[in-house]
C-alpha cells in the first residue's frame, strides 16, 4: 500500500491532516502510519515524512493544532520570517552590478539602454522572501521529539521527498539510492522552496525548488514500488464561485475583487489540478493492476478556498471542515471505495461514517492517551503489538 500527498502550502497541509484522519479512523483494517511506501510533495512532504515516521496521524493533528497533548507544537507564524541572509547577499552584489554596469556604459555608449541597465539590477533581487530554514529546523525537532529518524535510510518503509532541481528542471526523488544520504528534514525543506516566497534550498552544492513544479502528486514513486493500492491527497483545487445555491452565492466578481493574491491562488490551483488529472489518466494505463482513490476538496467550499490559515482558529476550523467533509464524500461513495478496499482485505466503517455528531476532537481524544511521554511511547507499542498480532490471527 502507498500514499502520495501534494503541496498546498500551510492550507493544504491542514486540508491533508484532516482528510488522512477521516480516512484512517473511517476504513477498518488501515493505519496509515503503517503503510508500505509513502511519496511527499512541498507541504506534502512534511505529513508523509511524519506518517513514516510511524507518527500517527491523530499525533500529527495534535502537533499542527497546538493540542496540549502534542509532543511539540507548530507555529506557522515561523513560516513567515524574513530571509534577512538571503536580502544581505544579494544586497552585497549590489555596488559590483552597478559598477559593471557603468563601465559597460563608458566602453559601449552606443549599446547602452535602460533595458539592459534594469536586466543587471535583476541579479540583485532576493530568490524568496521568507526564510524557510524553519521549516527544516521544526520537523528535526518533531522527529526528535517522537523518537523518529531524520535519515531516510533507518526507516522501516519507503519515503520518497520530490523536489526540483533548479539548473536543469528535473524532478529528483530523495530517499532514492544515491540520494537517501540527505536529511529528511533539508529534502523536505527543498521540496517546499515555491519560487518567489522562498529561496532555492543548496544541497550538497545544487539548488532545490518546491517539487510541484513539475508534477502535482509525482505518485509514480509509490506505483513504481509495486504498490497495489495507493491512496492520494490533493488539497488544491480551483475554487468554483458559479453555484446556484442561494444561501451561499457569491458575487461573480468575488474573486477580482479579492486582487492580485486570489488571482494569483486561483490560477495556480487550476494549474495543479489540470496536471493532476493528466497524471492520474496516465497512472491508470501505467499500472493498470494498482487501485487509486483521491481525496480533494469540494470545488466550491468557500471556506477551504478563504481560510486564514495564520489564525489558530481558523487553523482548527478548516481541519475539521477537511474531516467533515471527507467523511461525508467516502460516504456518499461508500459502495465503489468499499469495492475497491475489499480487494485488500479492508473496509468502510459506515457506522461512523453514519455519526453526523462526531467531530475531529472526537477523533483525538479517542486516541490521546495522556500528557507523559513515556506513557504515549508505551501506548504506541502496545498498539503497534495488538495491530501485529491481529494481523497474524486475520485469516
Amino acid at each position: 500500500m502507498g500514499l502520495a500527498l501534494a503541496g498546498g502550502g500551510p492550507v493544504g497541509a491542514i486540508y491533508e491532516l484532516g482528510a488522512l484522519r477521516a480516512i484512517d479512523e473511517s476504513i477498518t483494517g488501515l493505519r496509515l502510519h503503517d503503510l508500505d511506501v509513502y511519496v511527499g510533495v512541498s507541504a506534502g512532504g512534511v505529513i508523509a515524512a511524519s506518517l513514516a515516521n510511524h507518527i500517527s496521524s491523530a499525533e500529527i493533528c495534535r502537533i499542527f493544532m497546538g493540542h496540549s497533548g502534542a509532543e511539540y507544537a507548530f507555529d506557522p507564524e515561523k513560516l513567515l520570517k524574513p530571509a534577512y541572509r538571503e536580502y544581505l547577499s544579494r544586497a552585497a552584489t549590489l555596488p559590483g552590478i552597478i559598477t559593471d554596469s557603468l563601465i559597460n556604459i563608458v566602453r559601449n555608449p552606443t549599446q547602452a539602454s535602460a533595458s539592459k541597465f534594469m536586466s543587471a539590477l535583476g541579479k540583485a533581487i532576493p530568490s524568496g522572501i521568507f526564510d524557510n530554514h524553519s521549516l527544516h529546523d521544526f520537523i528535526t525537532r518533531v522527529f526528535e521529539a517522537t523518537g523518529g529518524t531524520n535519515d531516510f535510510r533507518e526507516l522501516k518503509r519507503k519515503l520518497y521527498i520530490v523536489a526540483v532541481e533548479l539548473d536543469n528542471g528535473a524532478a529528483v526523488r530523495f530517499g532514492a539510492p544515491g540520494l537517501d544520504h540527505v536529511p529528511i528534514s533539508r529534502a523536505v525543506q527543498a521540496s517546499a522552496a515555491l519560487p518567489g516566497l522562498y529561496p532555492p534550498v543548496k544541497i550538497e552544492g545544487q539548488f532545490y525548488v518546491d517539487g510541484a513544479l513539475r508534477r502535482t502528486l509525482h505518485a509514480s514513486a509509490a506505483l513504481d514500488e509495486g504498490v497495489d493500492l495507493l491512496l492520494a491527497v490533493n488539497p488544491l483545487v480551483p475554487f468554483d464561485a458559479a453555484i446556484n445555491d442561494d444561501e451561499r452565492h457569491l458575487p461573480a466578481r468575488k474573486l477580482i475583487e479579492g486582487g492580485l493574491p486570489l488571482i494569483l491562488s486561483q490560477t495556480f490551483r487550476a494549474l495543479i489540478q489540470s496536471r493532476m488529472n493528466v497524471g492520474f489518466r496516465g497512472y491508470q494505463k501505467s499500472h493498470p493492476k494498482a487501485d487509486l482513490l483521491l481525496a480533494e476538496p469540494n470545488r466550491q467550499d468557500e471556506q477551504m478556498f478563504f481560510a486564514n490559515i495564520f489564525s489558530f482558529a481558523s487553523r482548527k476550523a478548516l481541519c475539521n471542515h477537511a474531516f467533515q467533509g471527507t467523511r461525508k464524500d467516502l460516504l456518499s461513495q461508500a459502495d465503489h471505495v468499499d469495492k475497491v478496499l475489499s480487494r485488500h482485505g479492508m473496509a468502510l466503517n459506515r457506522e461512523r461514517l453514519a455519526d453526523t455528531d462526531r467531530t475531529l476532537e472526537d477523533s483525538l481524544n479517542e486516541s490521546f492517551h495522556g500528557h507523559s511521554k513515556i506513557s504515549r511511547r508505551l501506548n504506541r507499542a502496545l498498539e503497534d503489538l495488538e495491530w501485529q498480532l491481529r494481523e497474524r490471527t486475520t485469516p
